[in-house]
């Protein structure tokens, strides 16, 4: 066979070779879907229920019937674990909305008008950022007491200020690009430019940053909770579990244990997206 016969060949493989994503990537993805499959869908199963406990079996170890094993209340550390992965990510996912949509709004403003609202953006940014975030956090969950609401809320607002920096960057570097330039000459309505021009390229950056956030989110959630300030107890959540079982590490650590893995692997499949992403982009 010719040279030129395998060339066709060899080609199409190098080209899906480049395609394929990698090995970190796929577990990535493999375990996020694994851990919000079973957030989403466990509840809905018959005898789901994170705060029942089997008396006859406290702080029994891992094991038919109780895979992940029990707390000291019998109660089934997997099904505690999967409820609390839904309030983790569900402070996640309103820490998401309120960063994404304050601090997109935000920076588009400061990165578009420049001057003096870039200026009054850029002090309320830095007023903000400079306040001790779970210290605030812990003093309105005390006045107004735990829930995922408020926690969700005010760890979203926090992100604002980081949101608002990566938008008005990207837009101070679209204002100066031929097509923008272009449909400022023609007369295009300023909100229209925005809408068409320039949303369309700060959103990729701002959802890829949005997995950093994530990451915060849940982990600001879990200290919280860890420090007696998020969800009540029994109400199930990653840090609340870790606490409960720290005073019987020496006898019982799988109740401490498999939450505080099932979070680590988590911020760490989240982590290494954003990177990727992020990577990709600047290769891009």
């Amino acid at each position: 066979m010719s040279v030129a016969e395998t060339v066709p060949t060899r080609a199409p493989r190098k080209a899906a070779a480049r395609r394929r994503p990698p090995a970190g990537v796929l577990a990535a993805c493999t375990w996020l879907a694994v851990v919000v499959t079973a957030a989403v869908l466990f509840p809905l199963l018959p005898g789901f229920d994170p705060l029942r406990g089997d008396f006859a079996n406290p702080s029994a170890a891992p094991g038919p019937g109780h895979w992940l094993g029990t707390d000291a209340a019998g109660r089934d550390v997997l099904q505690r674990t999967v409820a609390g992965a839904r309030a983790s990510f569900s402070v996640a996912g309103l820490t998401i909305a309120v960063g994404l949509l304050g601090g997109g709004a935000l920076g588009l403003a400061a990165g578009w008008f420049r001057g003096p609202v870039d200026r009054l953006i850029g002090f309320a940014t830095d007023l903000l950022m400079s306040v001790p975030t779970l210290i605030l956090v812990m003093i309105a969950v005390s006045l107004r007491g735990p829930g995922l609401t408020v926690i969700g809320a005010l760890i979203g607002l926090f992100t604002v200020p980081h949101f608002t920096r990566v938008v008005r960057a990207v837009v101070l570097s679209l204002g100066e690009r031929g097509f923008v330039q272009a449909a400022r000459m023609i007369g295009t309505a300023p909100l229209r430019i925005l809408r068409r021009e320039v949303v369309p390229h700060v959103a990729p950056v701002a959802l890829t940053f949005a997995f950093t956030a994530t990451t915060v989110s849940i982990v600001a959630e879990g200290s919280l909770s860890f420090l007696g300030f998020g969800l009540r107890p029994p109400e199930p959540s990653w840090g609340g579990i870790i606490a409960e079982g720290r005073t019987t590490l020496g006898s019982a650590p799988w109740i401490s244990l498999a939450p505080a893995a099932v979070l680590c692997l988590t911020v760490l499949a989240l982590n290494y997206l954003g990177e990727h992403l992020r990577s990709k982009g600047g290769r891009g």
